[in-house]
């Protein structure tokens, strides 16, 4: 008997190694038949607070070897993991990494940040409430690669204290859902909730229902940017509204 979780693709992801989120959002995402395969990524300090320079420092790492094992597994296409370690260097960065590491992996590899992108031109959304659990310098640098995309932020939110790697991915989905409220804008086309350590996919569907406003989280983004590579339309998935419509070329 064939494994539901085998046969109709694969997804490689390369994850930050403090990450406790982005693999089960991606295993309640994958459509039955796509498997998952993950190798850690390094780089950066455990203890420290995930500022702009470390999350810089990361996106700057060697991931050469990573990439080699994950290719191992022949993946369809690698998801590289960290939002905020390629917009923390903007757009120019996050295109070198993408197209570097595919011709090191000899397969596609998306970004977090670019699928944020893809997402929101599918949704058609050039305005947006932005929300994350990444400190205030980080927030204006991610504002700062969306808007280099024609993508104006027209409020956000932050979370009071500066929390660690671990506290990000502590936050509870209610906690999130609070965060995504307080980016809830009349003038806003739909929600970014930027960070792929952050429970967001488990509040989609209520902050959707809450706002009205079509909701992209990273690793929601991710898993829409993946599919078709895998030959897969968006509607074989159920995480908000974002799965209605096709990918953005």
């Amino acid at each position: 008997m064939t494994a539901p979780s085998r046969g109709l693709g694969r997804i490689g992801v390369l994850v930050p190694y403090t990450n406790t989120n982005l693999e089960p959002d991606l295993a309640s995402l994958a459509p039955m038949g796509v498997s998952i395969h993950a190798t850690r990524l390094g780089g950066y300090d455990l203890d420290a607070i995930p500022d702009a320079g470390q999350m810089a420092g990361l996106g700057r790492a060697e991931i050469e070897e990573p990439l080699r094992l994950i290719a191992g597994v022949r993946p369809d296409v690698i998801l590289y993991g960290c939002t905020s370690a390629t917009l923390a260097h903007g757009a120019a960065f996050d295109r070198m990494l993408r197209e570097q590491a595919a011709a090191t992996a000899g397969a596609p590899v998306i970004t977090a940040a670019g699928a944020l992108l893809s997402a929101l031109a599918a949704i058609g959304a050039r305005r947006i409430g932005f929300a994350s659990p990444y400190v205030p310098e980080l927030n204006d640098r991610a504002i700062a690669f969306l808007a280099a995309f024609g993508v104006k932020t027209v409020a956000r939110a932050e979370v009071a204290t500066p929390l660690g790697n671990h506290d990000q991915g502590a936050l509870t989905p209610e906690e999130v859902l609070a965060l995504g409220l307080r980016a809830s804008n009349r003038r806003a086309e739909a929600l970014v909730l930027s960070c792929t350590d952050m429970r967001a996919v488990e509040a989609v569907e209520r902050l959707e229902a809450a706002t009205g406003l079509p909701v992209v989280t990273s690793n929601q983004a991710l898993m829409h940017a993946a599919l078709p590579h895998l030959g897969l339309s968006p509607d074989v998935v159920r995480c908000g509204r974002l799965f209605q419509t096709a990918t953005a070329a």
